[in-house]
């Protein structure tokens, strides 16, 4: 999607502080961090939101799931959470299917 803001950071027109990334997958800071460590790990593929993956795609999930928790490892995070934001009201800003890394800080329940 030629206007979407995390297609430009995956074909490098938007700079980003990348983590890591894989042929699928591409984690970065956030540039708004929530806590120490705000990871966002998305896939190459534009998928706009979990409400819009396909049967096919359903993998990418598992391997999103994966990478937090290497990046977890590797930023030396016990404990941690992964958030999706889907939908506007539920606070996604950016439509293409991301997951937020979280961790360095205690967190409460319910969020906000």
């Amino acid at each position: 999607m030629a206007d979407c803001l995390f297609c430009k950071v995956i074909d490098g027109s938007i700079p980003a502080k990348i983590v890591t990334q894989n042929d699928k997958l591409v984690a970065f800071r956030d540039i708004n961090p929530q806590a120490p460590t705000h990871i966002l790990i998305i896939p190459k593929e534009h998928i706009e939101s979990v409400k819009d993956l396909k049967p096919e795609q359903a993998p990418i999930m598992a391997d999103i799931a994966l990478m937090a928790k290497e990046i977890a490892k590797q930023e030396g995070l016990e404990d941690f959470r992964c958030v999706f934001n889907i939908g506007a009201s539920a606070g996604q800003s950016v439509f293409h299917l991301h997951m937020h890394l979280l961790g360095g800080r205690p967190f409460s329940w319910p969020p906000g």
